[in-house]
């Protein structure tokens, strides 16, 4: 049985002592476990950075180790780089020491990305956070423990240290976290209500998009629920069991009710009046990382999406 490392020193050396159980199974795996709440591709940057050891020599990801060995590895401090801090208006629904969370605009990227370095939302948390992030998501997305696309509005988590990150973060892998949000998807639903349970991958066809696929996908699990019907559309209520990327819209589409104005995986054409998907996050409920408190938070309908549910 793997025990969890919680929290750390950055550059302190961390071990994994290899018992029968944990014998011959994957050093990423066993990584994963140790330091459960990290993703993916931050346990597997420590194998790329050479931080892993067995008996005194680095080892890959897919190296499995026997029973007695120790695994050694370290976590360096996460890089800095100059990103600016901007004066940017945030709606800030919750905040203490240790979070916050904002409803994000339709329109702002969350995070920088090359050649996009100012007027995101990371941008705006700096500034307004006078740069108190955690640092797991690396140098480019402080604080950001999940995100909503740049034409999705609504509620994002932000964790100001490394504790409240992890926690918040395994809160979302074991589904604890509640995320429901409200959509127009084109034509008239023939249920009420469903369960969409299909995984999603990357497209192999435009590696900028997902869809669902059995090859080198995860699982994904949407709720839906009708609210109101209108001609040509429908507004459902849709309660996420997984987070995937874009998972809503490509399973909306996969049961050929793609979100209103997706022009990436639904319409060839923007919806008159403004541009991306007809998606907004409305509630999140998730425990307190500190307190243990259960809170649920609601962001409203924005104006351009109660226009458009009239227009229609």
């Amino acid at each position: 049985m793997i025990e969890k490392i919680s929290s750390f020193e950055y550059n302190e050396p961390l071990s994994i002592v290899v018992d029968e159980e944990m014998a011959q199974e994957r050093a990423d795996k066993l990584l994963s476990c140790a330091l459960e709440g990290y993703s993916r591709s931050f346990i597997q940057s420590l194998f790329a950075d050479s931080l892993v050891y067995c008996s005194g020599r680095a080892v890959q990801k897919s190296f499995k180790p026997q029973k007695g060995d120790v695994l050694t590895f370290t976590v360096k401090e996460p890089e800095r780089i100059s990103l600016e801090k901007e004066n940017i208006p945030l709606d800030v629904v919750y905040e203490d020491d240790c979070m916050l969370v904002v409803n994000k605009p339709k329109g702002m990227v969350v995070h920088p990305a090359p050649g996009n370095l100012s007027g995101t939302l990371v941008n705006a948390l700096l500034y307004h956070c006078d740069g108190k992030l955690s640092g797991i998501n690396g140098a480019i997305r402080p604080g950001i423990v999940h995100r909503i696309d740049k034409d999705t509005s609504g509620l994002l988590l932000v964790a100001k240290n490394d504790v409240a990150h992890v926690s918040l973060s395994e809160q979302i892998k074991n589904h604890t976290l509640d995320r429901e949000y409200r959509a127009v998807v084109c034509g008239s639903l023939p249920e009420r209500e469903g369960v969409i349970d299909a995984p999603i991958g990357r497209n192999t066809d435009d590696r900028k998009k997902m869809c669902v696929t059995s090859k080198n996908s995860k699982k994904a699990v949407t709720h839906y629920e009708v609210l109101e019907e209108k001609k040509n559309y429908t507004f459902v209520k849709c309660v996420l069991e997984t987070g995937r990327t874009h998972q809503i819209r490509v399973h909306m589409a996969y049961i050929g009710h793609p979100v209103a104005g997706d022009t990436v995986y639904g319409q060839k054409k923007p919806l008159p009046g403004f541009e991306g998907q007809c998606l907004h996050a409305a509630v999140l409920g998730f425990t307190h990382p500190v307190t243990g408190e259960r809170i649920r938070l609601e962001a409203p309908l924005p104006q351009w999406f109660s226009d458009f549910l009239e227009s229609i």
